[in-house]
Formats: C-alpha cells, sequence, structure tokens
C-alpha cells in the first residue's frame, strides 16, 4: 500500500510539474546532467593490539581485526558518487571496498538510493533504494563524522550495517535544512538531513541480504532541532516493528529455533543531542524485543533486550586545527539476530580518547576501551572476555 501511494504521488507531482515548465521532448539545455555530479570518500586504517590485555576480547560487528588475528586493517575504503538531476530528483552511490574485513578488501554496495522530491525546495521527498534507517542518531551518523571508532552495541544491534533496501518519505522545512547545513558546515558531528519526521517501509533481514519472509518492517522517527542562544539542541523518537527470519546459514547443528525461523523484531528509543559548542553530549537509549540465544534451553527465544549509550565531548578549535577529546559509555544486554544462533550479549564500555584533525583532508583518533562482553551462541554457551586495548586511526578525506 505505501509502495503504491508513494509511487502514485510522485508521478502526480512530476507530471504536474512539468505540465508548467516542460514540453516533450525536452528542451536542450547548456547543463548537463554530468555536471552536477560530486566524487568524494574516505578512507579508515586501524590497529587495535597496542596495551591489549585479552586477545580473546573481539567485537565482529564493531571491527573485525579486534583481538587475535587482528592486525594492521582497512576499516573503510569508501567512494561517493551523489549530484542532483534537474530540479526535483537526487541520487546517492556509495561503495565500500573494504567489505568482509580480516584484509578481506572486496567491493559491496553500501548506499544505492535516489530521492524524488515533491517541490523544488525538496522539503517533501521519497528515498528509494538501499540507504540507512532513519533510527538512532549514531546509526544516521556517518563513520567519517562520528567520534568513537565504532557504534554502540545498544542501538547498532538492531541494523546490521545500519542499512536496508527500503522506501522513505522525509520531510524537512527549508528552515531546518539549513540548521543541518550550518551543523555540518561547523564540524558539529551532525547525523545528515533525515527530516524532522520520516516513515516508511524495509525488507527487516538487513543490508545486502536476502528478504526471506515476504514481510516488509515499518518504521517512523520524529526529529526537531532547534537553537537557544548559541546552542543546538535536537530531541528525537524513533521506532519500528517486523518479523525477522533467521537465516539457515546462521544455525549452529543442534540449536533448536521456531519452526517457521520467524520472530518479532520491535524497538522503540529516545535521542537527545546537544551539538559540541563547545561542549557537547549525545545520549540514546532503546528497548524491544527480538530473537536471543538462551543457553539454559539451547533454544533461539523472543526475549526482552534493552541497551544505549552517552558521549561527552568538548570541539576545541585550534588555529585552523579542530580537537574533539571525548568520553562514551554504552551497554546492551539482548541478542545480535544477525549473529550465529542470534547470539546473546551482556555488554560495559568505557571508551576514552580524542579526534585530531590538522588539516581538513586527515583526521587522526585515540582511544582507550575498557571493555566487559559475554557473547555466546550454541557453540560457545560460556564466553565472558573482559580487558582493554588502545586503539589507533589514520583517516583521509576527499
Amino acid at each position: 500500500m505505501l509502495l503504491s501511494i508513494a509511487v502514485l504521488l510522485i508521478a502526480n507531482t512530476v507530471y504536474s510539474q512539468n505540465q508548467k515548465t516542460d514540453t516533450l521532448p525536452y528542451p536542450a539545455s547548456h547543463t548537463k546532467w554530468y555536471d552536477n555530479i560530486s566524487i568524494g570518500g574516505y578512507v579508515q586504517a586501524r590497529y587495535n593490539r597496542l596495551l591489549e590485555t585479552n586477545p580473546d576480547l573481539e567485537c565482529r560487528q564493531c571491527d573485525s581485526s579486534w583481538g587475535e588475528g587482528g592486525g594492521i586493517s582497512l576499516r573503510r575504503v569508501r567512494l561517493k558518487f551523489s549530484g542532483n538531476l534537474g530540479d526535483y530528483v537526487y541520487f546517492y552511490i556509495q561503495p565500500d571496498f573494504a567489505s568482509g574485513g580480516m584484509g578481506q578488501h572486496f567491493g559491496q554496495i553500501r548506499d544505492a538510493y535516489f530521492e524524488v522530491g515533491l517541490t523544488k525546495k525538496k522539503e517533501f521527498r521519497f528515498r528509494i533504494g538501499q540507504s540507512k534507517v532513519p533510527f538512532g542518531f549514531e546509526n544516521m551518523q556517518s563513520s567519517q563524522n562520528r567520534l568513537p571508532l565504532d557504534r554502540n552495541d545498544g542501538i547498532n544491534s538492531s541494523i546490521k550495517n545500519e542499512r536496508e533496501l527500503s522506501v522513505f518519505f522525509y520531510y524537512t522545512p527549508e528552515r531546518i535544512q539549513e540548521l543541518y547545513k550550518t551543523v555540518v558546515r561547523e564540524g558539529l558531528k551532525g547525523s545528515g538531513d533525515y527530516g524532522i519526521f520520516g516513515f516508511g517501509v524495509f525488507n527487516g533481514q538487513t543490508g545486502n541480504a536476502p528478504e526471506l519472509n515476504n514481510e516488509l518492517h515499518v518504521v517512523a522517527r520524529a526529529s526537531y532541532p532547534f537553537q537557544v542562544g548559541n546552542q543546538i539542541i535536537e530531541p528525537g523518537i524513533q521506532a519500528y516493528t517486523g518479523k525477522y527470519q533467521m537465516p539457515l546459514g546462521n544455525l549452529s547443528p543442534g540449536v533448536s529455533v521456531r519452526d517457521d525461523l520467524n520472530y518479532l523484531d520491535q524497538r522503540i528509543a529516545a535521542t537527545f543531542v546537544l551539538y559540541p559548542q563547545p561542549f557537547g553530549i549525545q545520549a540514546e537509549y532503546n528497548i524491544g524485543r527480538g530473537p536471543e540465544f538462551n543457553k539454559e534451553t539451547g533454544a533461539i527465544e523472543e526475549t526482552p533486550l534493552h541497551g544505549g549509550y552517552a558521549t561527552l565531548s568538548y570541539r576545541m578549535v585550534l588555529g585552523s586545527q579542530l580537537l574533539y577529546p571525548f568520553l562514551r559509555y554504552h551497554t546492551y544486554d539482548g541478542g545480535k539476530k544477525f549473529e550465529r544462533d542470534a547470539r546473546s550479549y551482556e555488554v560495559n564500555e568505557l571508551e576514552i580518547g580524542f579526534e585530531w584533525r590538522p588539516v581538513k583532508a586527515f583526521e587522526l583518533v585515540a582511544h582507550y576501551t575498557l571493555s566487559s562482553r559475554r557473547f555466546e551462541d550454541f557453540q560457545r554457551p560460556d564466553n565472558l572476555q573482559e580487558g582493554g586495548l588502545l586503539r589507533l586511526q589514520a583517516q583521509v578525506n576527499f
């Protein structure tokens, strides 16, 4: 139903605008579509083994080069292609050539979508393709801009790689569009323009994975940035619901599962952001239900989950350089549906470090991590790992 409504609205708007401004065939233009295309990207190189106290401490979703067997790695190698195709259509394509981790540098699509605006100001727009699901500020925040090296477990356990094949509707008033641009221009660590209101549908099996149960997930988000003096504050709330089907390839022999392999996948989260001018706060928390391995029964069960984080930061302008000291604590208690046997997690982690940007094209991040991680599945039913490590990342932007 939502797909049909979206197609009808887009077709009607484009037709109406063409009646006013265009004829068929279209008149010759001095500006070609390829004149408006931008190319950019970034590369991240990491090393996680300094001052390491426990080589069995790892986080496969965060960074596969954690722990034993890890070394110098390329975490991301991304190219961005984007541009406006006339007044109403925009496209964005982003492949990553460091997919797979652990030195497996093969290419994979991260984003591939187009937007159709219902007006020239693009206050109302549809986004169609593979893109980030509007759930969680840190999930939507680009890894190119985020202070901690990895996203928190509590929110990021919702959607692997944050992206899905989807159709979303976004509404952003022109005044708020300008505010989002200011946040980016001033280096305030924003998430981008995902509207003050957004809703839509997505497959629900996580990005770059086939749909298995023919049931779409539904998501909605409301967020409103506003200024108080020199400060910019952005509170928000978001939720999604759907059914997730456990892939057979993720099940250990002998683990018990439901006959249809389907489990409720449902969350709601609250967000608060005080952009760093100079002191910043970014905090989120979510609760919900989803599949999780129970070592007492040897089965994947539908259980409650909860978790979130709080990041404190400070933005220092040192001439033409930027320095961001930060501290983050995050926690999570629940399953990760996309890992083997919907692996059960209990995470408590503290990170303290800094990001230094001496020039626009180069950034260096260093932070020390103190972590306690219990991650258990049918093959490893008793697995608690604790320790600390110093993590380093060099990033080039172009």
